[in-house]
């Protein structure tokens, strides 16, 4: 701003030339100036009013409206809205497919120190190492006489160890409540719910977190106010669940195995009624993992998610399904059967000799290994391969448990013609039971795609067809007849038509070539034939059971009687009602006349020299 000077030089020489006083000049001058100065002063003050009754009346306004709104409106309980909070205690349960609780909360207190506020500091350490032994009396006098300000005493406590600790009467020991994860049926599925843990920790609350399992795949819906405490409901049932487990612990102690794992899945909602795998652990407990040796004899280890096997003569109907949807084959067709058969430098035998010629269904019928390969040549590598990929046997499993990605098949990065041959028989491509149940089901759904999911009720897409009807018909008309006159005779059930498929597969050796007396024994099955509901896999490891003065390893004397008295136990219990008539006699009627059974399905690979 340009100011106007008090004694302009031009007025003052004018006021000199006519007379006049120029300090009148710079008086005037003065009293202008003056006179702006308080107008500007007098519109900032001006303005500053108007803006405070502004905000004033903004302010009372709001006030009014909300006095206005509450007194409108119905009155409801006060809610604790702290969006900084850290700690989130409430967790959902999870219960069976009927709503019986597999996981739930219980309140119970942690007990901690302030040793500088104790009394008796000695006395308080010996208190409570006589409450909980697993204390040290001398750490805790350490702790306690030391210049510690808190600590943890423990974080979960019985009533009746907070009361021995009470009664010990030290100002300086407090209480403060949590909630805690219990698993009221102990290890019954305790690889499904997988476990749970402290995360962030206060005296007054702490945060329950999944460690595993369906506890750590669901940890933010689990965790999630919004659901309102709705429960997880997975698909399991609690009472099959049981029934599996003790089958299979009575299998596995019968058979001397190391370890067993099944699976009863529903044909056309791939929803798990049981799946178990043993030995297991009780999640209340829940043990350290291994840090070194072999993953799979930790209890922890999933053997029916986690466990990569080569499922041996379980995989024969693949290629056999494939040829008769493209109509390469028929179920009567002559296969040439004659043993042994050479690929490069390999020679490929069956246990024994079938002869020269066997038809489609007597190649499943028997497990001939050389039938089967013969087979899998008609479709080609890259046909053979396709086929598996939609199978879904080259990728995780889609199961709703964090276990899935690690049990991803090893698959053959090459696929010569050896390999082509081995995996048409199950070596050479490692996958789970719960990969096997997924492929068998697809097949028994009438060649749609059937993915495997533990969570009940969810609408689901519908799969992929796979496979003709009429080819996965004759797939499962031949796996019957392997249970009516094959290799798993043991595995007939009365009234439940079982049709299914023994495999029994060498363990590889860590550092190359496979065990001469460790194998997978395994039975993969559907029932009822006629129109199958439920898929069952139950897979033994290291099996071996007395047999004529000898020892049998093969999943007929194995993996398939432990499979029969899971039907026996499970079907009823699934509600599956025994039928007294044949399903099948028109699609039997149109196979060859029975024969002898051949015996098991072991099979040879062995170098030519």
């Amino acid at each position: 701003m340009i100011r106007t000077p008090l004694r302009p030089l031009a007025r003052i020489l004018r006021a000199r030339e006519h007379g006049e006083n120029p300090d009148e000049i710079e008086a005037e001058n003065r009293r202008l100036r003056h006179e702006a100065i308080q107008h500007k002063a007098r519109r900032r003050a001006e303005g500053r009013l108007v803006l405070m009754a502004g905000f004033f009346l903004l302010a009372f306004g709001t006030v009014g409206v909300r006095m206005g709104v509450l007194a409108s409106s119905n009155p409801s309980e006060p809610r604790s809205q702290v969006l900084s909070a850290q700690i989130i205690s409430q967790r959902a349960d999870i219960t069976d497919r009927r709503g019986r609780v597999l996981a739930t909360n219980l309140l119970t207190h942690s007990v901690y120190a302030h040793p500088q506020q104790m009394v008796d500091p000695i006395g308080a350490a010996q208190g409570l190492a006589r409450i909980f032994p697993d204390l040290s009396e001398e750490k805790l006098i350490r702790d306690f006489t030391g210049n510690r300000k808190f600590m943890w005493i423990k974080r979960k406590i019985s009533p009746e160890q907070m009361q021995a600790v009470h009664d010990i009467g030290e100002p300086g020991l407090l209480f403060g409540p949590r909630e805690m994860r219990i698993y009221p049926n102990g290890d019954l599925a305790s690889h499904i719910l997988g476990g749970s843990g402290f995360g962030n920790e206060g005296v007054s609350s702490a945060e329950v977190l999944g460690v595993a399992g369906v506890e750590k795949a669901f940890d933010n819906w689990l965790r999630d106010p919004s659901n309102d405490g709705a429960p997880l409901a997975l698909s399991i049932d609690l009472s099959a669940q049981a029934a599996m487990e003790e089958v299979l612990a009575s299998g596995m102690a019968l058979m001397s195995a190391k370890g067993a794992a099944g699976i009863l899945m529903e044909v056309e909602t791939g929803e798990i009624l049981a799946m178990a795998s043993l030995p297991d652990f009780d999640p209340n407990n829940r043990p350290r993992p291994l840090l070194k040796g072999d993953a799979s004899d930790s209890p922890l280890f999933n053997r029916a998610v986690q466990g990569q096997y080569e499922l041996g003569s379980t995989f024969k109907i693949f290629p056999v399904a494939q040829a008769l949807d493209l109509k390469l084959i028929n179920p009567n067709s002559g296969i040439n059967s004659k043993s042994p058969m050479k690929i490069g430098k390999y020679l490929i035998n069956d246990f024994n000799n079938y002869g020269p010629q066997l038809s489609a269904t007597d190649v499943i019928v028997k497990s001939s290994n050389v039938g089967t390969v013969r087979i899998a040549q008609m479709l080609g590598v890259e046909r053979q391969k396709d086929f598996l990929q939609k199978l879904g046997l080259f990728e995780p499993t889609s199961i709703e448990m964090v276990e899935a990605p690690t049990g991803r098949p090893l698959v053959p990065p090459r696929w010569p013609a050896v390999t082509a041959a081995t995996v048409a028989f199950g070596h050479g491509l490692a996958a789970s039971p719960l990969h096997l149940a997924a492929a068998y089901a697809t097949i028994a759904n009438r060649g749609k795609r059937v993915e495997p999911t533990l969570i009940h009720g969810r609408k689901r897409p519908e799969g992929e067809q796979v496979l003709s009807p009429r080819a996965a018909e004759l797939a499962i008309s031949m796996l019957r007849q392997v249970v009516t006159r094959g290799t798993a005779k043991q595995a007939e059930v009365e009234g439940y038509e079982i049709a299914g498929k023994t495999g029994t597969a060498d363990k590889p050796r860590p550092s190359g070539g496979y065990y001469k007396n460790k194998v997978i024994s395994t039975f993969a099955s559907m029932f009822p034939a006629s129109d199958p509901k439920y898929v069952l896999i139950v897979t033994l490891d290291e099996p071996s059971v007395g047999s004529g003065g000898g020892e049998s390893r093969t999943a007929g004397a194995t993996a398939v009687p432990v499979a029969a008295e899971l039907v026996r136990r499970l079907a009823p219990m699934i509600g599956l009602e025994a039928k007294t008539d044949e399903s099948l006699p028109s699609i039997a009627a149109r196979f060859q006349p029975h024969v002898e059974p051949g015996p098991h399905d072991e099979i040879k690979l062995v170098a030519n020299q």
